[in-house]
């Protein structure tokens, strides 16, 4: 599904004219920011066509192929497995927010609760699949082998003393899954799109010091063009940090 949202055109002082670019997001906190985001960037003159996608693939293709200049979805270790995996030509140029990730149940109260044999739906991607084994590990249910890195998958878990089962689904269907399964591991943009609150419905949340930064991505050769510095002056404004802070109560975190 793609949603654009057009900013308001304005010229800054210094600027003969606007300049317009389309910027990818995923839905939840980072199209919610980027709204915010787009005055302030239209008032130094830059106007943000916001194009917002359902899953985690098509944005890097589609700044890869040319149709967008920027995206702001991703933390870093998923960037660099899609680099790796497809070749894209793409660079970080700036962070963005930190979103904890939540185990979530509607069945449970607490990850105690969990029966031997039961049910965890996770993400299908390598980065955040891995990223949720490693928030159930920290939390003491199973062990991953530590060679796997940050991308482990359940073939790399050495211990699970409870026999849990993992159900591997994509991102965005996670909130669904609470219906079947015991538990889920969710990304944050995900449960708040389905009204879930990371700090009152979460069973479980990772912890806030996680190498899972999210960042506006460009293609390469592009990091220097005078747009990006202004996008990323807009994005790390006073203004924005607020509005996250306020908003979100601590279940986005900036990261800049």
């Amino acid at each position: 599904m793609l949603k654009h949202i057009a900013a308001a055109l304005a010229l800054s002082a210094g600027m003969a004219a606007a300049e317009d670019i389309k910027i990818g997001v995923s839905p939840g906190e980072h199209a919610e920011i980027l709204e915010q985001v787009a005055p302030i960037a239209a008032a130094r003159g830059l106007n943000l066509d916001i194009i917002e996608f359902s899953d985690y693939v098509v944005p890097n293709t589609a700044l890869a192929d040319g149709d967008l200049q920027a995206n702001s979805f991703q933390h870093v270790p998923y960037l660099e497995n899609q680099i790796k995996d497809r070749g894209y030509d793409l660079v970080v140029v700036a962070k963005t927010i930190t979103t904890p990730m939540g185990v979530y149940s509607s069945k449970l109260k607490s990850l105690g609760d969990l029966a031997d044999g039961a049910t965890v739906a996770i993400p299908n991607d390598p980065t955040n699949g891995g990223r949720a084994l490693l928030v159930l590990a920290e939390q003491g249910l199973i062990t991953v082998n530590p060679d796997a890195g940050l991308v482990p998958t359940p073939l790399d878990i050495t211990e699970n003393p409870k026999d849990l089962e993992f159900t591997e689904l994509d991102a965005a269907q996670l909130p669904r899954a609470l219906q079947d399964a015991d538990a889920a591991v969710i990304n944050t943009n995900y449960a708040l799109s389905a009204g879930l609150s990371p700090k009152t419905d979460s069973i479980a949340m990772e912890k806030a010091d996680s190498p899972y930064a999210n960042v506006i991505v460009v293609r390469r050769g592009d990091e220097g063009q005078p747009w990006v510095k202004t996008l990323v002056e807009a994005y790390h404004s006073p203004e924005i940090k607020q509005f996250i802070e306020t908003k979100y109560e601590g279940a986005v975190i900036p990261a800049w």
